[in-house]
This record gives C-alpha cells, structure tokens and sequence, in this order.
C-alpha cells in the first residue's frame, strides 16, 4: 500500500509572472476560468465556500459560481442552511477554484451580500423544472427522517405547483465583493507562483507576490 505522506506530483504546466498577468484580478480570473472550460475540465464552475458562523467554527461546502462581474462572484441556495444563517451573522467569506489538470487554484476574499430579488427570480425560472421543485422540496441542512422525506415532499409541491413554481421566500442568491484575490500557480520544486491583488485607495488593486 502507498503512503499518502509519499504522494507527490511534479508541476510543469504554466508559469504565473506578475508583469505578464492581468493588473485587473476580474479580468485574470476570467482568462483563467475561460481556459478551464475550453479545456472542458470537470466542473470548472465549482468552487469551495467558506464560512463561519457565530460559533466560531469555520465550515465548507462546494457550490457553483452562477454569475461574476465587477460586482462579485454569485451563487445561489438556500437562505436558512448552515452557509445561509452563517452568512447573516457574518457576512464575510472566501471562496476557492482549483483546478486540478491546470495545476491552478483561484482564492477570493470578501464581503458577501444578497442580490436582489428581481436576479435570484430570473435565476430561478432558468432553471430546470426539477431543480425549481427541489429548492421547495428540500430543507436543506435539517435531519430528516430518510430520504422519503424528500422524494413526498417534491411530490407535494409538483402537484402544488404543477409547471410554474414560484422562488420560495428562503432561496435566492449571494454575491461576494472581492476586497482580495489570489492566484496560485504550480511550478517545479514547489517553488510556486503566488499572486495576491488587494484594494487599496481609490478602488485600484495592488498585486504582490507572494512566497509559496
């Protein structure tokens, strides 16, 4: 049996320069992301949330990025889960790409609000049928009995709603001001490429490398 303690990899895909990297971390991410999707790499929309909550325990989970612009990165759930009451007692967070084939990893840092209603209401009839009856069907974080919990739920609320349910009050979408992002390249001899962008006055980014 191998030891994980003797688990190595070699990186020697790409290399991260500061000079030849975007001075706008959006910008950078999107060639990034554009990259992991043309390389059709697994979900190259999952990204790592993490949290903490008014206990003081941090806490992951790996949602889908929806949306990402000047104003944030965006991902939809349900408002009373865990990550959901996490948030609204500490509205701060940070989210995590890796992207294995690509020897990359993506951290962003920030400040994390709701979107309006009127986007997690689009959002939310783009989705599929299915996906509609499911934010009803279930309550997500809770124990539940067994999984017939959820399979009579959804087959309450299809009939319920039939073709045209409705967002439910406690689901819609979060969108998480970046005030810091990171960059992280594989290279040979863990020697890594690191780049941190932070804000500084007058809304700029200073990027800085960091030691891996």
């Amino acid at each position: 049996m191998t030891s994980i303690a003797d688990l190595r990899k070699s990186y020697e895909r790409a290399e991260l320069d500061e000079h030849a990297s975007n001075p706008d971390p959006l910008q950078q991410f999107d060639r990034w992301l554009q990259e992991a999707i043309g390389g059709e790499l697994p979900e190259p929309n999952a990204m790592t949330l993490a949290t903490v909550g008014s206990d003081l325990r941090p806490s992951t989970r790996v949602v889908l990025i929806k949306g990402y612009d000047e104003r944030g990165i965006v991902w939809y759930t349900n408002y009373e889960s865990r990550k959901g009451q996490a948030l609204a007692g500490n509205p701060y967070a940070a989210l995590q790409f890796h992207w294995v084939e690509l020897e990359r990893v993506v951290r962003i840092e920030g400040l994390v609000e709701k979107v309006s209603a009127e986007e997690s209401d689009t959002y939310f009839h783009s989705r599929p049928l299915d996906s509609r009856i499911g934010a009803w069907a279930s309550p997500q974080s809770e124990v539940i009995a067994n999984r017939s919990v959820l399979v009579g739920n959804a087959a309450k609320y299809a009939a319920q709603f039939l073709l045209q349910p409705p967002r439910p009050p406690h689901w819609g979408g979060y969108r998480l001001k970046p005030d810091r992002w990171e960059f992280w390249q594989g290279r040979r001899s863990r020697l890594h490429d690191r780049l941190r962008y932070t804000t500084v006055t007058g809304g700029q980014w200073l990027r800085e490398r960091l030691a891996p």
